[in-house]
């Protein structure tokens, strides 16, 4: 059982969850919840490629993972590299077979883009001063535009990409903060490697501005309803508010990573937002 638990957490069940939230959301937004065939198959290629991607990431992370997350199962021993890596190819292989059934647009943002991404990304441009992060933000705000391609409306899904973007631009830069112990051993060059972890927060304190100030003009334009700045509110606005607060109080590697773990719920309070905010009517 515990092998089996270990072999479902290198997984990174609530990312994959957010993951098929999106799609759902997505199918939900363009009125295409009766396409089940398309939006499910749209599903497993989130899920399936996601799932892969954290499995290669963790095999790839293992020398850091032994400072910054001992607890991750190859760490502790409950899950083989070699089974890691090929369950990171299975799982791949499956996601890209899936993405040649939907429509040529989703074909190749999945497999011309988003798969080249996300392997290069534990590869090579992990530790890279910001590309690493603006590339896994790409990949996150991908997924709306790929599921509105599957569905064939890729336009209306721009915005919550856009959104996603910068969102997880602030807690991928965040995250960096917090690792940056684990990072420099390996002798990764994250920005906060890089150029100290202050200037790092000072960047951190501008995207957490221009981000609070974006979510909310789409309300302002018309685009989406008030249970969106509702949930933009709640869920985006005050932990953004707190990441500022904090920011400014206390500029720590331990406060990185509390508002990384915090700002991993308003991801999901994004995708409640765009969802709750396109209902007709409201």
């Amino acid at each position: 059982m515990k092998t089996l638990l270990a072999h479902i957490r290198i997984l990174r069940p609530l990312n994959l969850i957010i993951g098929a939230a999106t799609v759902i959301v997505t199918a939900s937004i363009l009125n295409k919840m009766d396409q089940v065939s398309v939006w499910f198959t749209a599903l497993g290629v989130v899920v399936f490629s996601n799932a892969a991607a954290n499995v290669l990431n963790d095999y790839f992370d293992q020398e850091i993972d032994r400072i910054n997350r001992p607890n991750r199962p190859l760490i502790t021993g409950d899950v083989k590299s070699r089974t890691a890596l090929l369950l990171a190819i299975i799982l791949f292989t499956i996601g890209t077979i899936l993405s040649f059934t939907l429509t040529s647009t989703a074909t190749i943002i999945a497999v011309a883009i988003a798969l080249p991404l996300m392997i290069f990304y534990s590869v090579w441009f992990k530790g890279m001063p910001l590309i690493g992060n603006i590339i896994i933000s790409f990949i996150l705000g991908l997924t709306f535009l790929f599921a509105g391609a599957a569905l064939g409306d890729l336009k209306t899904m721009i915005i919550p990409a856009v959104l996603a973007f910068g969102l997880t631009l602030v807690r991928e830069l965040i995250k960096d903060i917090g690792d940056i112990e684990g990072d420099s051993k390996v002798n990764l060059k994250t920005f906060p490697i890089i150029a100290g972890v202050k200037k790092a927060w000072t960047l951190t304190f501008v995207f957490s501005i221009i981000i609070g100030i974006g979510v909310v003009i789409p309300y302002i334009m018309g685009v989406y309803n008030y249970l969106y700045l509702l949930f933009v509110i709640i869920g985006i606005e005050i932990p953004l508010a707190l990441t500022v607060f904090l920011t400014m109080k206390s500029s720590t590697i331990t406060t990185a990573k509390q508002v990384a773990k915090l700002l991993k719920f308003s991801t999901i309070a994004g995708v409640l937002a765009v969802w709750l905010g396109s209902i007709n009517g409201i």
